[in-house]
């Protein structure tokens, strides 16, 4: 049985007795035995875990998870404390302090954002060390996309920031019959940041539409 936060697990459960969930299962396995793989297994659903269904209101997409020592922690772009923040976050805390004021957080760890409702979900859940991207072709994204698919079908309301080229292309995954805001830009990373990505003021607008709908707002402002 896997283990995963009960609201989900309601949500996902017939997708872990299909073929493909089990050849994951085995792929990660035998890739253990090779190589490093990031980030720990229990950390793997960390980003669901933490934001349960029922109070999902923003999510937010990623590729996949950091592939250097101690960087993944299950929850796209975010780092645990101690570990320096990533080019990528640095430029969204840049665009939190243009868009909103609040200045950069001394740390890297979104977890106080899971909490209050924002899914921080990777395309794939896995990774080997040192090595960006290694596993797409094990079937993470047949998994997630049924997750913004599923998600979006269950739900009204919902804010999506789509960042980048790769996360745009999941727009079609999201329910056309649901009261849904679907935020794009470019990816935070240093090579596309300042091609729109700030100035984009998604964290206000999502906060917008949250209190529009009758939702609690997001405190992006992360506790230090």
């Amino acid at each position: 049985m896997v283990k995963l936060e009960p609201s989900w697990l309601n949500l996902l459960s017939d997708l872990f007795e299909t073929p493909w969930f089990a050849e994951i299962k085995n792929k990660i396995v035998q890739e253990r035995k090779q190589y490093t793989i990031y980030p720990p297994a229990n950390l793997f659903f960390n980003a669901m875990d933490l934001c349960p269904v029922p109070n999902t209101k923003v999510v937010i997409l990623g590729q996949d998870p950091y592939h250097g020592i101690g960087q993944a922690h299950g929850l796209s772009f975010s780092v645990p404390r101690g570990i320096g923040i990533p080019p990528s976050l640095q430029n969204i805390y840049k665009e939190l302090e243009n868009d909103l004021g609040i200045k950069p957080a001394t740390h890297g760890n979104l977890e106080n954002w899971a909490k209050q409702g924002v899914l921080l979900l990777n395309a794939s859940l896995s990774v080997r060390a040192n090595q960006a991207a290694s596993h797409f072709y094990i079937g993470w994204e047949q998994f997630t996309d049924s997750i913004i698919q599923r998600l979006s079908e269950s739900k009204e309301n919902l804010v999506f920031m789509l960042w980048g080229s790769f996360a745009r292309k999941k727009k079609f995954l999201i329910a056309k019959n649901k009261n849904h805001l679907v935020l794009e830009a470019p990816h935070p990373s240093p090579l596309s940041a300042y091609q729109g990505f700030i100035g984009c003021k998604h964290f206000s607008k999502a906060n917008q539409f949250l209190q529009a709908h009758e939702l609690e707002t997001v405190c992006w402002q992360l506790p230090d």
